[in-house]
């Protein structure tokens, strides 16, 4: 994942920010919440057979006034040491759901889930309820999870998923190969889609040993019946290997950078005159 809303339990801000006081980034994001400044922006994904566009991921991103882009990592650990993970994640969820409503139906929205909302027993419930008062059925959304938010309580964490996809949702295990890769995770949770982590192609297709794990990956993904969504695609090459190897959609920079929400439109727009044309 470019940069996703799902963190480490541990999160620090990094880069440029390092130096910045604590304090003032956190009062700077609450007049930013306050001021509609955080916006979403969406990276499409493909097919891995076609190319078509299918949807694409939530990304927030904070345009601060001095410091410049302040991308989603660094902007929710801030927000956790400013006691404003909920606030933050409800703001962004929101303004992915409006934005996806004017979106063609067949697109899809994927949106990451914070370690914080799953670890609340009322998230589904409450996260349900949310949905049942926008514009974007249930079926149209993919939520991604990773690891280190299932390492607490991981029953709760299946409980939750399990409310939700009984009421259409999709569920996907998000960064595999970036952390434990925990397989355990894929036998107890409800999952219906694996996406890798851009670790897990480097090298591809030109180590044997790297595509011997991309190969065994897709072909377990395959006998517990998830698509898998291969991230950060950055060469053709890659793109083709994930392809020929079965993996069932991508997104990355080879394609499209995240971008605002009239881009996805744009795009979308294109690939339905492109389809007209055959």
């Amino acid at each position: 994942m470019i940069e996703s809303l799902s963190l480490s339990l541990r999160r620090t801000p990094l880069g440029h920010l390092k130096n910045v006081p604590a304090g003032v980034l956190q009062a700077d994001l609450l007049h930013a919440l306050h001021r509609g400044e955080i916006e979403v922006l969406f990276q499409p994904q493909f097919t891995c057979h076609g190319d078509a566009m299918t949807g694409a991921e939530a990304l927030a991103r904070w345009r601060h006034p001095t410091l410049g882009e302040i991308g989603a990592r660094d902007l929710f650990a801030i927000a956790e040491g400013a006691a404003l993970v909920a606030p933050l994640s409800r703001h962004v969820v929101a303004r992915a759901l409006d934005e996806a409503a004017r979106w063609p139906d067949h697109l899809t929205l994927s949106l990451n889930i914070t370690p914080e909302e799953l670890g609340d027993p009322c998230f589904a419930a409450d996260f349900a309820a949310l949905i049942a008062r926008s514009a974007v059925a249930p079926a149209r959304l993919m939520l991604e999870i990773t690891e280190d938010l299932l390492l607490n309580n991981l029953p709760q964490a299946a409980a939750a998923l399990q409310a939700l996809r009984a009421l259409g949702f999709r569920i996907a295990l998000d960064d595999f190969g970036a952390g434990f890769c925990n397989f355990r995770y894929l036998r107890e949770l409800p999952l219906d889609a694996l996406k890798l982590d851009r670790a897990m192609l480097e090298g591809v297709p030109d180590d044997p040993k790297a595509l011997a794990v991309l190969q065994a990956i897709i072909r377990l993904s395959q006998a517990l019946d998830l698509a898998i969504y291969a991230e950060g695609i950055e060469n053709e090459a890659q793109r083709a290997a994930v392809a020929a190897e079965g993996g069932n959609y991508w997104q990355g920079f080879l394609r499209a950078e995240p971008m605002p929400s009239d881009g996805v439109m744009a795009l979308a727009q294109a690939g339905a005159a492109s389809r007209a044309k055959v």
